[in-house]
C-alpha cells in the first residue's frame, strides 16, 4: 500500500548439465556477487558480502572456477555476466550467486546493482538484471544444468517511490534442466537476522558440504533446515526441471576440506510446511456499489500518525541532486515527482504533497502523481482531497491497480467499509498477490461484520508479508 517495491538479496544459479561423475574442475564455472552498499539505503546490508565470500570459498573447494564481485555497479554486473557466458560451452556447468536487493516487476525477478536509479517500474527493467534472462542465456550457451538459489526477499529502499510492485519474488519460467530455489515463499519478504550470514546461506552451506547428495536433495534439506530454524516463518520455494543427476560433491573429499562436518549425514527430514497463498477472488463485476455516506466521526484508530523523526532533508544526497536540477529548471516535472517520492518515503508529507501538486500543475494528466498524492493525503488524514485525487487517477487510467489500492485505504480510514471492500476486491482481481489490498480487505470485512472472511484475508496477508500489520499501523490503522 505504500509507495514501495519489493526485494532481492541472494542469487545462486548453477550449471550446465553433465553427469555428476563426469564433471571436472574445468567444467564448473561460478559467478558470485554480493551487493551491500546501496546509496539509497539507510545503511549497508550486513549479510551479502560475508555470504558471497563464504559461498565462493565453498564452491572453490567443490571444484568450481569462481569469479567473485562485491558491490558491483550495473556496468560491473553486465561485464561479469558476459565473462561467465563466455566460459560456457556445451556440457559445462555454470553457477551464479547474487546477494543484495531485488525487485519483482512484470512477473519477473530482477537483481539490482548498487548504482541503480529506480523511480518507476520501467527503471527496474532498465537497470535490473532479470533472473529469467540470465538463465535463458546460460541455456543458450549450452549449459544443461542451471541452478538458481535466491535469498532475495528483503524489503528494499525503492518501495515507497512507486506503487506498481509486488513484494518478494516471482515464479521463474526457466528452461529445462533448471533447479531454482528462493529463500522465502513467493511474493513474501523476510527481515535479515542481524548476523554475519543469512539463515538461508547458513543452512545451504551445511547441506552443500555433505558428499554424494544430489542437488535436489541438497536444496530440499536446506529448505527443511530454514523452515525449522525459523519456526516456519521462512519457508523457501523450490522449482525443478533437472533431467540429469548433479551433485555439488560427487564423492567424499579429504576431511580437511570439510570444516566441522558431521561424521554421517542424517536422513532427510519430512517435507516442510507450506505457506498457502490466497486464491484469486472470484471475477465479479468491477462496478463499485453506490457510495456510502461518510461516517459522522472518524474511527479512533484512524487518527493521522505522527510524522517520523526527520533528518536534515537538505543534506540527503538524492534530494540535493534533484533540488539542484530544479534550481536550473523549475519546470522539470520528472525531478519534482521524484523528489516528492523521496519526501514521502522519509515522512516529509507536506513537502511531498507540494511536489506532487507542482508535478500535476505542469502535467495535469500525470496519473502517478495523482495516485501518490492520494496515498500521502490518506496517510495524513486529508481524506476528502485524497478521494478526489484517487478518483482522478482512475478517471485517467481506469482499473489502475495502485489507485484502487489507494482509494481502498481512503475508504477504510473514512469508515466506508463496503466501498473499501469493493476497491480492494477490484485491485485483487488484477493482482491477487497485492498484500496491502488483501490485508485492507480483511480489516474492512471485519468492520462490516464478516469476521471469519476478514480473518482469512488478514492471516493470509500476514503469511505473505509479516510486516503488513506494522505498515498499516504507520497509516494510523490498527
Amino acid at each position: 500500500m505504500s509507495i514501495r517495491l519489493p526485494l532481492l538479496a541472494l542469487l545462486v544459479f548453477s550449471l550446465a548439465p553433465i553427469f555428476a561423475s563426469a564433471a571436472t574442475a574445468a567444467d564448473r564455472f561460478a559467478l558470485v556477487i554480493g551487493n551491500a552498499k546501496y546509496p539509497d539505503a539507510d545503511a549497508p546490508l550486513k549479510e551479502p558480502i560475508n555470504d558471497a565470500r563464504s559461498v565462493a570459498d565453498e564452491l572453490k573447494r567443490d571444484g568450481f572456477t569462481v569469479e567473485i564481485g562485491e558491490n558491483l555497479t550495473g556496468d560491473g554486473m553486465r561485464k561479469a555476466f558476459e565473462r561467465l557466458y563466455g566460459h560456457i560451452k556445451p556440457g559445462s556447468v555454470a553457477l551464479i550467486f547474487f546477494s543484495g536487493y531485488g525487485i519483482q516487476s512484470n512477473r519477473q525477478s530482477f537483481m539490482i546493482p548498487v548504482d541503480a536509479q529506480i523511480w518507476t517500474e520501467a527503471d527496474v527493467r532498465r537497470d535490473g538484471f532479470s533472473l529469467e534472462t540470465a538463465l535463458g542465456e546460460i541455456n543458450n550457451r549450452g549449459a544443461g544444468v542451471k541452478i538458481a538459489l535466491i535469498d532475495a526477499s528483503r524489503r528494499n529502499p525503492y518501495e515507497r517511490r512507486f506503487r506498481s510492485f509486488s513484494a518478494g519474488l516471482a515464479p521463474v519460467i526457466a528452461p529445462n534442466g533448471t533447479l531454482v530455489m528462493y529463500s522465502a515463499a513467493l511474493s513474501s519478504v523476510m527481515s535479515d537476522n542481524g548476523g554475519d550470514h543469512s539463515l538461508f546461506v547458513q543452512e545451504l552451506l551445511k547441506e552443500i558440504r555433505v558428499p554424494d547428495l544430489m542437488a535436489e536433495e541438497t536444496l530440499n534439506r536446506t529448505r527443511v533446515g530454514v523452515t525449522r530454524a525459523s519456526r516456519s516463518e521462512q519457508v523457501p520455494w523450490i522449482s525443478s526441471s533437472l533431467a540429469e543427476d548433479f551433485s555439488f560433491i560427487p564423492g567424499a573429499r579429504p576431511t580437511a576440506s570439510l570444516p566441522q562436518q558431521p561424521a554421517a549425514a542424517t536422513p532427510p527430514p519430512p517435507p516442510a510446511p507450506r505457506v498457502d497463498l490466497p486464491a484469486p477472488p472470484k471475477a465479479e463485476t468491477p462496478a463499485l456499489p453506490p457510495p456510502e455516506k461518510p461516517a459522522v466521526a472518524s474511527l479512533p484508530t484512524n487518527e493521522p500518525p505522527p510524522p517520523p523523526p526527520q533528518p536534515a532533508l537538505a543534506d540527503d544526497p538524492t534530494i540535493k541532486s534533484l533540488t539542484a536540477k530544479l534550481v536550473e529548471n523549475p519546470d522539470d516535472a520528472g525531478s519534482l515527482y521524484r523528489r516528492g517520492q523521496v519526501y514521502a518515503s522519509k515522512g516529509a508529507y507536506d513537502l511531498a504533497i507540494k511536489d506532487f501538486g507542482d508535478t500535476i500543475r505542469l502535467n495535469p494528466k500525470d496519473v502517478e502523481a495523482y495516485n501518490n498524492r492520494c496515498w500521502v493525503r490518506a496517510v495524513t488524514g486529508e481524506l476528502q482531497p485524497a478521494l478526489r485525487d484517487c478518483n482522478e487517477a482512475l478517471r485517467l487510467r481506469p482499473n489502475f491497480v495502485d489507485a484502487l489500492d489507494s482509494r481502498g485505504l481512503v475508504n477504510l480510514k473514512s469508515g466506508l467499509n463496503k466501498n473499501a471492500v469493493a476497491d480492494f476486491d477490484a485491485a485483487l482481481r488484477i493482482n491477487p498477490r497485492l498484500t496491502s489490498s488483501l490485508y485492507g480487505r480483511g480489516l474492512a470485512r471485519q468492520r462490516s461484520g464478516a469476521i471469519s472472511d476478514g480473518e482469512v484475508d488478514v492471516n493470509n496477508a500476514k503469511a505473505m508479508d509479516p510486516n503488513i500489520v506494522k505498515e498499516f499501523a504507520s497509516y494510523g490503522i490498527r
